[in-house]
């Protein structure tokens, strides 16, 4: 389900019962009796006077990214663990985490005086792994997902006795989540909407108790990425539904399912859910900085990217919150941010057109682009086939679509096909970094395959392929998550097609089938003239 940009999904909210309404009375006493400012500091709610005035509406930051272990996961974590009778916190506690509510936990541990043991996937970035380490917990790296990781972490738990630390499937999670809610009211008594990031629920569904409880009034949204909507889809559908992939850019909400106890209150009490680009993502990240000169990871500006979608379609104008709900973020995905936000903004445009191998069409072609447009990057070679024509990959920096639709017109009526690929991610991540090579290769497919960022995972990949399928074309760069996103050109006959998607299901690795990418085409595919004429869909295995 893809809804569109700023626009909410529909829940399906079921029957109201009478336990719905002693539930929301109970979570309301739990969140004013949280125990949680033993760790958590309440965080500041700062106006975003820049943001404010391009948006529109008045947008307050709430700067959960200022916690002591930079992220608001550390107020359930709590909670949870000061509720646990002092005879099984001699136990110690376990956990299953790849980022912030490891930290929390592990920060929790140490101030109560228990023995942590963290559970995080093999693949999860060594600063995050030091983090956990450095406040004193246990890491034990096991499993390449996080599904497997919390196998392990609740078998321990049976085995050695420990309390096992839910992410966010629990109510003294939840409660102590919502007094993120209950700061907000306190600190804002203007507010109507508040915006609030959501993986498994427990953020959302902690602040929407308690604001639904006090101010009724007040519409509590959350926002998802576009690839890792569990909680758009589960309201929709009216139950719990579990995706079969996600998309882990924004890791810290990235999750397959959503909590059932996060999406009964959700179901009762949230006022919709929206999605948001990665480079919504990206550009709302550049926005925070240019306010606060602070840098949120992916999953902490998720929530900006919503505030300014659904207030400029909504023509909002009043005091919005935007949850800042986490500011870990890896050095090495900073490259790819910086890289995305311009395009999120609608300030640079990346186009590819086909000019006229001659000599002086790459200087028509400029001056066809104008004086008043500049060139941000262009990426440009020669080619010798019989098409005597060339691409030429650039972007450009605008300042209104109408601009960018005067340029579309200008190449138009000057005989140079273009494409606007500004929104495509392959280009975005792959394509943009390459150029020249062989075009026009027979039986040539082209693939995107996420493999896990540890040593030997590309090895094992190669193992299914080589040196049966002859690999044509290769591009990767490590953006700092969890798995990288390798693109690969194979040769694979028509004949054999059926048998390699065999041999591709069978490396257990996530992998789309890009071979009608719009942008491949133009730069390397077999009818390169008009090729984006034709109606070019991509499919995914």
């Amino acid at each position: 389900m893809i809804v569109n940009r700023g626009e909410l999904g529909v829940v399906n909210r079921g029957v109201m019962r009478a336990e719905d309404a002693e539930r929301l009375n109970w979570y309301l006493r739990a969140i004013l009796t949280a125990n949680v400012y033993d760790v958590a500091v309440e965080s500041p709610l700062d106006f975003a006077p820049r943001l404010s005035a391009r948006v529109g509406a008045n947008i307050h930051l709430k700067r959960e990214d200022l916690q002591p272990v930079f992220s608001f996961k550390l107020r359930g974590a709590y909670n949870r663990m000061a509720a646990i009778s002092p005879e099984a916190r001699k136990n110690g506690v376990i956990c299953s985490s790849a980022g912030n509510h490891a930290q929390g936990v592990a920060l929790a541990a140490k101030e109560l005086g228990c023995d942590a043991v963290i559970a995080m996937p093999v693949t999860t970035p060594a600063i995050k792994v030091d983090a956990v380490r450095r406040l004193g917990a246990t890491v034990e790296l096991v499993g390449e997902n996080y599904d497997a990781t919390q196998a392990y972490a609740k078998k321990r738990a049976e085995e050695d006795g420990r309390t096992f630390v839910p992410p966010f499937d629990d109510p003294l999670v939840v409660a102590g989540q919502g007094t993120v809610g209950l700061e907000i009211v306190r600190q804002l008594p203007k507010l109507e909407i508040v915006f609030v990031p959501v993986g498994g629920g427990g953020l959302i569904a902690g602040i929407a108790a308690y604001v639904k409880s006090i101010r009724p009034d007040v519409k509590v949204i959350g926002v998802e990425p576009e690839g890792a909507n569990a909680m758009l889809q589960s309201l929709r559908h009216g139950e719990i539904c579990r995706l079969r992939r996600v998309d882990g850019f924004a890791d810290g909400v990235a999750v397959r399912q959503v909590g059932d106890v996060c999406f009964d209150l959700c179901r009762q009490l949230v006022d919709g859910v929206m999605t948001v680009k990665t480079d919504e993502i990206c550009a709302a990240i550049k926005d925070v900085f240019e306010e606060t000169r602070s840098i949120l990871e992916p999953a902490g500006a998720v929530a900006v990217a919503g505030a300014k979608a659904y207030c400029e379609l909504n023509g909002i104008t009043g005091d919005v919150v935007a949850i800042t709900s986490g500011a870990n973020m890896n050095f090495d995905r900073l490259r790819v941010v910086s890289q995305l936000a311009d395009g999120g903004l609608k300030q640079e445009a990346t186009l590819m057109s086909i000019i006229p191998e001659t000599n002086g069409s790459f200087k028509k072609f400029v001056e066809v682009v104008g004086e008043d447009v500049n060139f941000t990057e262009f990426k440009y070679r020669a080619v010798q086939d019989e098409t005597l024509e060339a691409v030429v990959l650039y972007s450009v920096q605008i300042e209104s679509e109408a601009q960018l639709e005067t340029l579309h017109e200008s190449l138009s009526e000057a005989g140079i096909f273009t494409e606007n690929v500004t929104e495509d991610e392959t280009t975005q991540i792959h394509l943009r970094h390459m150029i020249g090579g062989a075009t026009g290769v027979l039986q040539e497919r082209l693939y995107e395959v996420e493999i896990p960022e540890r040593a030997g995972a590309l090895d094992t990949f190669l193992d299914y392929v080589s040196p049966k399928y002859q690999i044509t074309m290769t591009h990767y760069r490590s953006d700092g998550g969890r798995e990288g996103k390798v693109l690969f050109g194979m040769i694979v006959p028509p004949a054999e097609r059926e048998e390699f998607d065999r041999v591709l299901k069978d490396t257990g690795y996530v992998v789309e089938d890009l071979t009608s990418n719009k942008a491949f085409n133009m730069l390397y595919g077999c009818t390169r003239k008009g090729a984006c004429d034709e109606k070019f869909e991509q499919t995914a295995n």
